[in-house]
């Protein structure tokens, strides 16, 4: 959303090595698919122009329809992994709605995008409607707030929430793998949403709610961390 008159995505890349050139098939690792970016770009200050080339230290944009999201790898058909970016449990979470429900629509592709650019964190509870949002701190909300009415044209309430406590949940395959981790889906769907990019979460009031729930469920692990690029959990802190 950095030009006003027009809404694209620009998704900035930094050349690790190699050298790049417009029109070359890149990979995306993540999702295994190719894509030919003809129209990359870079910045100077409010000016944007087409680049034909770019080498290893150089910062590029690449304008897509959320094929790229934070984190991911482009290589040129290799599979790399590289540490994902950090994503750290909320410390806040509150509820929203559109002030206008016309508008439903446009509240929720804006939160999608801004939930896959990193300016907020987006939950859609698995039984519910009511969308629910993950901050740090108050100000993510009023930024939040300002940019889906000034960017997608949405008035939006942000309001309280019965949860204190998020948690991304797995199961290893040893302990029952998806089979477990779908009967404590199943078990909890009152409080369980998915994150942007569909990760179970655990959504509590209380510290010693989630104490209780990870007594119950012994092989279901709970972690106060992930990483955004393939879905690396971390051990809860």
């Amino acid at each position: 959303n950095m030009d006003p008159a027009h809404r694209d995505r620009i998704a900035f890349v930094r050349v690790a090595s190699g050298h790049f050139e417009r029109g070359m098939k890149l990979r995306v690792v993540r999702s295994g698919k190719d894509l030919r970016p003809n129209t990359v770009v870079s910045f100077l200050s409010q000016r944007r122009e087409l680049l034909d080339e770019a080498f290893a230290g150089d910062i590029i944009g690449i304008p897509n329809h959320g094929v790229l999201q934070l984190g991911d790898t482009l290589t040129e058909g290799e599979s790399l992994q590289v540490t994902g970016l950090p994503f750290f449990a909320p410390e806040i979470i509150r509820s929203v709605e559109v002030a206008d429900p016309l508008r439903s629509k446009q509240l929720r592709a804006g939160l999608t995008q801004l939930g896959e650019e990193g300016a907020i964190q987006v939950f859609r509870p698995v039984a519910g409607s009511v969308l629910l949002l993950g901050a740090v701190g108050q100000l993510q909300f009023e930024v939040v707030a300002h940019r889906l009415e000034h960017e997608y044209g949405v008035k939006a309430r942000i309001m309280g929430s019965p949860y204190q406590v998020a948690r991304w949940v797995t199961c290893a395959p040893e302990d029952g793998g998806e089979v477990e981790l779908k009967k404590f889906i199943d078990a909890n769907s009152h409080r369980v949403a998915l994150d942007a990019v569909n990760a179970p979460t655990l959504l509590v009031d209380h510290a010693a709610t989630l104490r209780a729930v990870e007594a119950n469920w012994p092989k279901i692990k709970f972690h106060a961390m992930r990483e955004h690029a393939g879905l690396v959990f971390h051990k809860s802190m």
